[in-house]
């Protein structure tokens, strides 16, 4: 009922706006002032990969589309987590209770960039993808830009899936792998291929990352194995005015509150899978550290990635725990970099190890990290959550990376690469988008490279560039 009630509100509020559009009262961008962007994302919880996406996405689109021409707001949900991130973007605070907040933030801006990666999907909350929907929906209802950059689709509940089919049709949808494509498109909304947009993240330089490392008791010799366990049951998150009642009146549900009116799934079935999750990743790096002398540590991607990485070291004394609470973006991924191994429930924890060629494997609770390891060929080097043979199959992967480390890693350069060249591509959507939206806006012109679509590349990714790719420099023609 509560996901009915957020549903039915944000799609009156776009059935308004359009209303309003249509007897002339929009605002739209007009030449000479610059471009008014709304990067509408979930940012502000000290989620690594989504920060470091948005990061990322308003680097590239101001990029392409020029920094004196534009100007850019970022949602957050806490001032303090998102400190120091997004340079030269405003931000601007995302309350729980967002209808409103959409209604009037969408209206000031000339367009709404869509950031989060899991955007079409109830498997985390309803309520996020109904905000990107929202977001959306808002934009194209006064016919300006809305783009979603890079997200992905998945099972989406009835409601939501026909709230998405209804408001999403006139927006452009950049996908970030084929499957997320073949779905949308199933729904009569336009789509291009494109990738995630953390490829081109760079963070701090390895010298922070050994000298964190080396603090948390590290030889710097040992090849470090990183292990980036999450809980994967207790999603979705839930709207519940219900649960928030009891929590308020009796205290009931205090466990498994998310924050105000939004609760985790919870319950001895629950309990008993995580339970099953934690233990086999336990007892597969406790048979590994026997049979191989490395130095493990425990990432926590996101704050609440903190509960599950303490559980696994109070089974595996004296491993370091590094948490996205105590360290930003920069930071993190630049000790994730480190690594020599590395075995992740995060998306964004292969992801960002990935242009160092750090030998990763996955175990996935949705498509995302399935997607990734088809695409770089390793099919064999993942598993699921919630896999009854967890703990002797997680062994066996763990010890194929340090079997097949060489290949691995050529495979995971191979595909850093590509998704760089895919990212770029992204690029030349945007400037179509651009042109069908607001054809007077001045875009570049002339013959670029793949690599003018891109922000500006690191040392390390130019090299990888250089190391595997074969294709020609031009991406576009004189455009």
């Amino acid at each position: 009922m509560t996901d009915f009630l957020l549903v039915a509100w944000v799609s009156a509020l776009i059935e308004i706006r359009r209303f309003g559009w249509m007897l002339g009262l929009g605002e739209r961008w007009t030449p000479g002032e610059k471009l008014k962007l709304l990067f509408a994302g979930y940012n502000g919880t000290r989620n690594t990969g989504s920060d470091v996406r948005v990061q990322e996405m308003l680097r590239q689109i101001r990029h392409v589309l020029g920094a004196e021409h534009v100007d850019f707001s970022v949602m957050t949900q806490s001032f303090d987590r998102t400190k120091g991130y997004f340079e030269g973007t405003r931000q601007v605070y995302l309350p729980d209770v967002y209808p409103p907040f959409l209604f009037r933030e969408v209206r000031q801006n000339h367009g709404v960039i869509a950031c989060e990666g899991s955007m079409f999907k109830s498997k985390f909350a309803n309520a996020l993808t109904t905000m990107m929907i929202g977001s959306l929906g808002l934009a194209s209802a006064e016919n300006k830009l809305s783009v979603a950059y890079g997200g992905e689709a998945g099972h989406m509940d009835g409601l939501i899936q026909g709230m998405c089919a209804r408001y999403v049709h006139d927006s452009l949808v950049i996908t970030r792998n084929v499957e997320s494509q073949t779905l949308l498109s199933s729904l009569g909304i336009p789509t291009e291929l494109g990738t995630d947009t953390a490829w081109t993240f760079e963070p701090h330089p390895p010298e922070y990352a050994r000298k964190v490392l080396r603090e948390a008791g590290w030889d710097e010799k040992t090849p470090i194995l990183v292990l980036c366990p999450i809980h994967p049951f207790v999603w979705p998150v839930k709207a519940s005015i219900a649960k928030y009642l009891a929590r308020v009146t009796t205290g009931a549900y205090k466990d498994s509150q998310y924050r105000t009116v939004y609760f985790f799934e919870s319950g001895a079935e629950m309990d008993r899978k995580y339970r099953h999750y934690i233990n086999g990743f336990t007892k597969a790096t406790q048979a590994f550290l026997q049979r191989h002398r490395v130095f493990p540590i425990l990432v926590a991607m996101e704050r609440l990635d903190a509960a599950a990485c303490r559980d696994i070291a109070a089974q595996i004394p004296g491993t370091p725990i590094l948490t996205s609470d105590d360290y930003d973006m920069f930071q993190l991924v630049s000790i994730l970099r480190a690594s020599t191994y590395m075995v992740s429930s995060r998306y964004h924890g292969i992801v960002t190890s990935m242009p160092s060629l750090v030998a990763s494997a996955g175990v996935t609770m949705d498509e995302r990290i399935r997607n990734l390891m088809r695409e770089r060929g390793h099919q064999h080097l993942f598993l699921t959550v919630d896999d009854p043979d967890l703990e002797p199959k997680l062994l066996q992967i763990m010890e194929t990376l340090v079997a097949e480390a060489e290949s691995v890693r050529e495979g995971i350069g191979r595909t850093v690469v590509r998704n760089l060249k895919v990212m770029a591509r992204m690029g030349t959507f945007l400037e179509d988008a651009m042109r069908r939206t607001y054809p007077e806006f001045p875009l570049r012109t002339g013959v670029l490279t793949w690599e003018d679509y891109l922000p500006p590349l690191s040392k390390n990714l130019l090299q990888l560039a250089e190391r595997y790719d074969s294709s020609p420099a031009t991406l576009a023609a004189a455009r």
